[in-house]
């Protein structure tokens, strides 16, 4: 009956919805950002897509490292375990600190690549400074991001969007006085967005840190902390299943950095394109972002109860919602495609008229393709997140490899030449990539949870 499903839609709603929030505030500076830095002209926008480009794949790994630390956090908490509950978070934290200045190191070392790609030369120029700071920043996020999986694994949502709502405001805030130098402030452009950035994010860290000290329920956990005495079986069981998730996202991300590349070597116009379709699609994967976790963490409370009819009817009733608000995502952008990119974009400006108005005509096509990748990119989202509730990681790992790179990268590739489909064809690439994944990891997820129905069953 429908009716199974449907009822848990409420609950879902309310797990996910500060996740959504809280994504959404990452998503909408990042929008605020790009609508700033586009008044200033088409190789700016450009410079802070390749920029991002670099930040984005080094983010991937950082967070999705961090989700080992919820399922483990959600098991825990079910069973009224505090002290393995405190052990995976202390040891989850330890290694997201660690892990977060490798990446800042790792991006310092490959800025160089970007002379090497054959992007356009005065976009390298402008988003080597941007970089800088940027990459910095990863260091506070990827610690916030610890903090922030272990209260989404207490079922504590609100509290780190409420973290990321402050920290968009002083990034709107310092983005406004700083790109454009207002109120006395330098004019410094697209690197007054990147301090807006950097500033923002410690913030960020600082305040959920505070928060969680103040609630009963998590207090207990993030004081206290005896950082550097560790458990070799507890940074093993975290970085099992840490790096998997952590490539999983890669996976993704890197065939969406790997579009902004390859848009580049299309030109500037084209790639400032791609940046407006990417940041408008990643405002509704955000939703399907949100949905991830609250997937993972009732599964993770079901596997802590040994209840799998139950698991696999509430991952069901996650998957049916996130299926329904994709559907009405792909008609919103089938409706305004040709009208969205104009927010990013001055027409009246005469000195880019020409190339802005090229930049709407390519994006407004791109967001064709994005509407229909809107259903197969939620549900492969979700479902990732159930499966990692199981803590079943490695052959999704090899699932969305195979995916995105064996079977979609190269259709993105060959159809994105200049003399084939140019950017359309990368964006169609994309589609059959996420379409591939959606389809096998579901395959995965049905076979899992009917297995443990029936072992479940064998043993009463």
């Amino acid at each position: 009956m429908l009716a199974n499903y449907t009822k848990e839609f409420s609950y879902n709603w309310k797990l996910a919805a500060p996740v959504i929030l809280g994504m959404l505030g990452h998503t909408f500076v990042s929008l605020i950002d790009n609508i700033m830095v586009g008044q200033l002209g088409s190789a700016e926008l450009a410079a802070v897509s390749l920029g991002n480009s670099f930040v984005f794949i080094a983010m991937s790994l950082g967070i999705g490292f961090s989700t080992a630390i919820t399922p483990l956090i959600a098991e825990a908490d079910s069973e009224n375990n505090f002290s393995r509950g405190k052990s995976s978070f202390k040891h989850g934290l330890f290694l997201c600190t660690v892990l977060s200045v490798l990446l800042f190191g790792l991006i310092l070392l490959a800025k160089p690549l970007m002379y090497l790609m054959k992007q356009p030369e005065e976009v390298v120029e402008l988003a080597i400074p941007y970089l800088d700071l940027v990459a910095f920043s990863l260091i506070p996020l990827i610690i916030f991001q610890g903090f922030k999986q272990f209260s989404d694994g207490l079922s504590m949502t609100k509290y780190p969007m409420y973290a990321t709502i402050l920290a968009n405001v002083i990034n709107v805030a310092l983005n406004y006085v700083l790109i454009f130098g207002k109120f006395g402030f330098p004019e410094m452009g697209i690197v007054g967005a990147a301090v807006g950035t950097l500033a923002s994010r410690f913030v960020m860290l600082f305040y959920l840190w505070w928060l969680l000290t103040k609630k009963e329920k998590s207090r207990a956990y993030v004081t206290n902390i005896k950082f550097f005495v560790l458990h070799n079986r507890m940074i093993k069981k975290i970085i099992n299943l840490g790096f998997p998730s952590a490539m999983q996202m890669f996976f993704e991300v890197a065939i969406f950095t790997g579009a902004i590349w390859l848009s580049g070597l299309l030109g500037k116009n084209a790639q400032a394109a791609n940046q407006i379709a990417l940041n408008l699609s990643s405002m509704t994967f955000m939703v399907a972002m949100g949905l991830s976790v609250a997937a993972m963490i009732r599964v993770g409370n079901q596997k802590g109860l040994k209840n799998f009819k139950e698991l696999r009817r509430i991952a069901m009733s996650i998957f049916l919602l996130g299926v329904n608000l994709a559907f009405v995502f792909a008609l919103f952008f089938l409706v305004f495609h040709q009208h969205l990119p104009k927010f990013y974009v001055s027409l009246d400006d005469p000195i880019n008229a020409l190339d802005n108005a090229e930049v709407v005509k390519i994006a407004a096509k791109l967001l064709l393709a994005s509407a229909i990748f809107q259903l197969s990119d939620s549900i492969q989202v979700i479902i990732l997140g159930a499966l990692r509730g199981l803590q079943d990681v490695r052959i999704p790992t090899v699932i969305t490899f195979i995916s995105y790179w064996v079977i979609g990268f190269p259709v993105s590739y060959f159809l994105g030449k200049e003399e084939a489909y140019g950017s359309f064809g990368i964006w169609l690439g994309l589609l059959v990539g996420l379409t591939s994944a959606a389809i096998l990891l579901y395959l995965r997820f049905n076979y899992l949870s009917k297995r443990l129905i029936i072992q479940e069953e064998n043993t009463i």
